[in-house]
């Protein structure tokens, strides 16, 4: 099971100084999220330069349905690498190698089955989802090219949190890498010169993504891995008892993408009710935006879970504790830095998205609304990946729920009929805020509990 340099990676996370820890496991996870960032954002800039602002209007259209395939892939990757963590801290090595086989099956069942929804309703649900006449033909176009590579994007999230979790993370960051260099490369090609519009992003999306799963699914052939593929057939048999420690961990971050599906939902039917496609085009450029710093959040947080994982299952609580407040501190800075430049210089940031003065004028307006208590987002979202690396699922969802559900979904029927527009907007900011409130109390109500154990790390 693994060689010495192996064992001795797994052993660093018992041992090694905690912000050293940190460092080497979030900076891969971290230019990771980033480079994967480059596929949405590459595609966006090429769509609004190149097509125009209805093409970036229905390119909005199409993330709650690319959400809704995050949601059922991060079901597996985070719930699975979450438990392959705590288990090698207990040094369960057949139990990490069962939850690897058993997460293999369960994906290829869940894609296989969401595809052909997708496949069969695609323009049913791209209406549902807010799709108007005007925007539908590009949102279709996306869809229809861009299905095949979910397959792919799905085996490459899923097993690169694994290969992350079982010890490698530069090599994790590396399999990403490989796929967004090649998108860079591809995108403009593709829509541009070969004038293919916005299915070129599609396409060159598809082949990247091949590439990265490529190189991800084999790592997990090879004998050095800590955990891998083998030919015994009862890794592969579904388990009641490990397929439920793994989903009910993953539900978490999978209630999260599953939340943001139909939030955007219903923030573009009130969008489009209170600006027209321009105000769902500016809310595109938000999401992309915001979501390069949220990538970084989500780096740290992928490079901390290893760490709290291994920790809980060997009972080193003090360790816990310090490398979750280093998480908290470094994404508070991060979260923080994106805010000032979006308020600072929104418009510079819809220029780079679209040359259209309305879309880019609507575009400042937003992120100097929305943007107003970002700073807290870094914090709400530690916190659940804290509950979670811990397998405290019900917590973990809860909170994900306070952000995306509890409190956006009423403000934004109670905001937009009295402040038009702008009531959008508004509506972001205030449930950040709501939401730290409840996540403050969580938080110090679990940390206490490990308070007895502290000690100098």
């Amino acid at each position: 099971m693994g060689n010495n340099n192996d064992k001795q990676n797994l052993q660093e996370l018992q041992n090694a100084p905690v912000g050293k820890l940190l460092w080497r496991y979030s900076l891969p996870a971290v230019v990771g999220m980033l480079v994967m960032s480059l596929y949405n954002v590459v595609d966006r800039i090429f769509i609004g330069q190149g097509v125009g602002p209805e093409a970036i209007a229905g390119l909005a259209i199409t993330f709650p349905v690319m959400n809704l395939s995050a949601a059922l892939g991060v079901l597996i990757g985070a719930g699975g690498s979450a438990r392959i963590s705590i288990l090698l801290g207990a040094k369960d090595y057949e139990g990490a190698q069962k939850v690897l086989g058993n997460s293999l099956v369960l994906l290829f069942c869940i894609i296989c089955c969401y595809l052909t929804l997708f496949a069969i309703f695609i323009d049913d649900i791209l209406l549902a989802f807010g799709a108007s006449a005007v925007t539908l033909p590009y949102a279709h176009d996306f869809m229809l090219y861009i299905l095949p590579g979910m397959f792919m994007t799905n085996f490459a999230f899923t097993f690169n949190n694994f290969m992350r979790a079982s010890g490698y993370p530069v090599k994790a960051m590396i399999t990403m890498f490989i796929g967004a260099g090649v998108n860079v490369v591809l995108a403009p090609l593709f829509i541009f010169y070969f004038d293919w519009g916005i299915k070129g992003a599609a396409i060159a999306t598809d082949i990247s993504m091949g590439i990265s799963a490529f190189f991800v699914m084999s790592h997990f052939f090879a004998r050095s891995s800590v955990i891998r593929f083998t030919s015994d057939m009862s890794l592969y048999r579904l388990r009641a008892r490990v397929v439920g420690s793994v989903v009910s961990i993953g539900a978490a971050p999978s209630v999260v993408n599953a939340a943001a599906c139909f939030i955007n939902v219903i923030v573009n039917k009130t969008l489009y009710a209170h600006g027209g496609d321009i105000a769902v085009g500016a809310a595109g450029i938000f999401t992309t935006y915001t979501s390069l710093m949220t990538m970084v959040v989500v780096g740290i947080c992928q490079g901390m879970q290893p760490i709290i994982g291994y920790n809980y299952g060997a009972s080193q609580l003090h360790r816990l504790r310090r490398t979750y407040w280093l998480a908290v501190g470094v994404s508070t800075i991060v979260v923080t830095l994106g805010q000032s430049i979006g308020l600072l210089f929104p418009d510079y940031i819809g220029r780079a998205f679209s040359t259209d003065p309305g879309l880019i004028s609507e575009t400042a307006r937003c992120l100097r609304i929305s943007l107003l208590a970002f700073t807290v987002v870094g914090f709400q979202v530690v916190s659940t990946t804290l509950f979670q690396s811990i397998g405290r699922a019900t917590a973990s969802i809860f909170l994900s729920l306070t952000r995306q559900v509890l409190f956006l979904i009423p403000l934004l029927l109670l905001l937009p009929p009295r402040f038009g527009l702008d009531g959008v907007w508004m509506a972001f900011p205030a449930s950040d805020f709501i939401a730290t409130m409840v996540t403050v109390f969580m938080v110090a109500h679990q940390l206490r509990k490990f308070r007895p154990a502290a000690a100098v790390a």
